[in-house]
């Protein structure tokens, strides 16, 4: 569990490579996952006594879907929306509910469908070769889907 953050990405391919390299069979037996943590925290407010509804979305896209039906619906909702900078910055029980949770938790598996290239790819971000490493982040490393796991 990392922040949703390129921080927390880093520390969480830290954690993939230290799995890959020393505790390999628990990748290959697909025994290794990544939580998802909620990057934004909506708090729809209902009329009446109706308690209000908290909405979690986990991209900037599912925010503004979200509240693009919120404003469809004619609901209001808390301002400012609070947006997670990390995981420090929720609470014990928000943590529990959304990422820790079995019935709400978003897990991602880890799987190696090719392993020479997920070799490569773990080398190439984290072995001691700097000039591959600075060409694929000058050659359009800010492609996420390159790098995401």
């Amino acid at each position: 569990m990392s922040d949703a953050d390129v921080d927390g990405a880093h520390i969480r391919t830290l954690l993939l490579t230290l799995f890959f390299k020393y505790m390999r069979p628990l990748v290959d037996a697909g025994r290794v996952y990544a939580a998802v943590p909620p990057l934004h925290r909506i708090v729809a407010i209902n009329q009446g006594s109706k308690p209000n509804e908290v909405i979690y979305t986990y991209s900037e896209a599912e925010l503004h879907a979200q509240l693009d039906g919120l404003r469809k619906a004619n609901r209001k909702w808390q301002e400012p929306i609070q947006r997670y900078k990390g995981l420090g910055e929720m609470d014990a029980d928000q943590l529990a509910d959304t990422t820790m949770s079995l019935e709400h938790r978003t897990l991602r598996r880890v799987r190696i469908e090719d392993a020479e290239k997920s070799t490569a790819m773990f080398e190439l971000l984290m072995g001691n070769e700097v000039a591959p490493r600075r060409e694929f982040i000058i050659d359009g490393a800010l492609d996420r889907d390159r790098i995401d796991v």
